[in-house]
């Protein structure tokens, strides 16, 4: 390479550092390189080191929005059986996997016995929506009402509740395996501000008629179902524990033979 073309990358360089473009500054001179072999024209160049930025940019924005995401696991549509779970409509968990319910505001209730998937459904839900671009956070539903007391009792529940305004899609999970105390009309106002705001996707042990034991409170609860089924997908969960199924093999093993004595 010439001093002139030394030169002429280290002003590229410089120029890419400043203007905040990282993917151009990584890929700009292998790019030129390929379009000196393959004689591209210089727009074609152009449109090459601009969509290394995009993909640069888009990379960096999924990792951020993954982190800020909090998933305790990465889960896909693909690692689920659904034959395990033959009332779980597939082409209707598909959709939801593209987020257009999250750009439209309405919510999923995953409800059904512990075990049957309802988590990693949510989660490959929620891995949907940041591929899609959308900020996402993953949270147990005691731990929201234990930060919703906490943010109470310092005084400070106006400003925590408004930090949740700028995540498009909430998931709370494990709702009824423990009840919510005094958190749970505190959970309730959470909700209720979300309404028509930003999506929900909870995961549910407990049948609608039973949420008043973990709320506490009947008139509370038939409020806040109001709201959280309005605009609403209710995903069924009907089947064993993929626990007790994982067992099932060594208990028809049956017993070990005795061993002879010495």
């Amino acid at each position: 390479m010439s001093e002139t073309d030394h030169t002429l990358a280290a002003r590229i360089d410089a120029y890419c550092r400043g203007l905040k473009l990282p993917g151009v500054r990584a890929a700009a001179r292998d790019l030129a390189d390929l379009a000196l072999r393959h004689q591209h024209s210089y727009p074609a160049y152009l449109a090459a080191c601009l969509e290394r930025e995009v993909d640069t940019r888009r990379e960096r924005r999924l990792a951020h929005y993954l982190r800020l995401a909090r998933l305790p696991a990465h889960k896909t549509l693909d690692a689920f059986d659904f034959t395990a779970v033959p009332h779980l409509p597939k082409a209707q968990v598909l959709a939801l996997a593209t987020a257009a319910f999250v750009r439209r505001q309405e919510n999923v209730i995953c409800l059904g016995p512990p075990g049957t998937g309802k988590t990693h459904v949510a989660l490959a839900l929620a891995l949907g929506a940041l591929q899609a671009g959308l900020r996402v956070r993953f949270i147990l539903a005691v731990t929201l009402a234990q930060e919703l007391l906490l943010a109470q009792q310092e005084y400070r529940l106006p400003r925590y509740l408004r930090s949740w305004q700028a995540i498009d899609l909430v998931v709370v999970d494990e709702l009824g395996y423990l009840g919510l105390g005094p958190g749970g009309p505190l959970l309730f106002q959470f909700c209720s501000e979300r309404y028509e705001r930003g999506s929900l996707l909870l995961t549910t042990n407990l049948e609608f008629g039973r949420w008043t034991e973990v709320f506490g409170d009947v008139t509370l609860t038939a409020a806040l179902l109001d709201r959280l089924t309005h605009h609403a997908h209710v995903l069924p969960f009907q089947g064993s524990s993929y626990r007790v199924r994982s067992r099932q093999p060594a208990r028809q093993e049956g017993p070990l033979p005795p061993t002879s004595a010495p």
